[in-house]
C-alpha cells in the first residue's frame, strides 16, 4: 500500500519533519531526509497496527480486505 508523505526542511536547523496527511498524528522529525523517510514508514507501520480489543460475550471479529 503506498501512503502519500510531506517532507519539510528546517531553514535553521535544516533537520527535516516529515508526516502523512492522511493519517492524523502520524509524524516524525530527524536530521536527514533519508532519515525522515525510514522513520515515516515506521510511524505509519505502527499507526496502522490494530489495538487489543476485548470483546463483549457473544461478539464476533472479522477482517476485511480493503484495495
Amino acid at each position: 500500500m503506498k501512503w502519500r508523505v510531506v517532507l519539510e526542511q528546517d531553514p535553521e536547523t535544516g533537520d527535516w519533519a516529515v508526516w502523512c496527511p492522511e493519517l492524523p498524528g502520524c509524524t516524525s522529525a530527524v536530521e536527514t531526509e533519508e532519515e525522515a523517510l525510514v522513520r515515516i514508514q515506521e510511524a505509519i507501520e505502527l499507526y496502522l497496527q490494530p489495538d487489543e480489543i476485548q470483546l463483549p460475550q457473544g461478539a464476533v471479529m472479522r477482517e476485511v480486505t480493503i484495495g
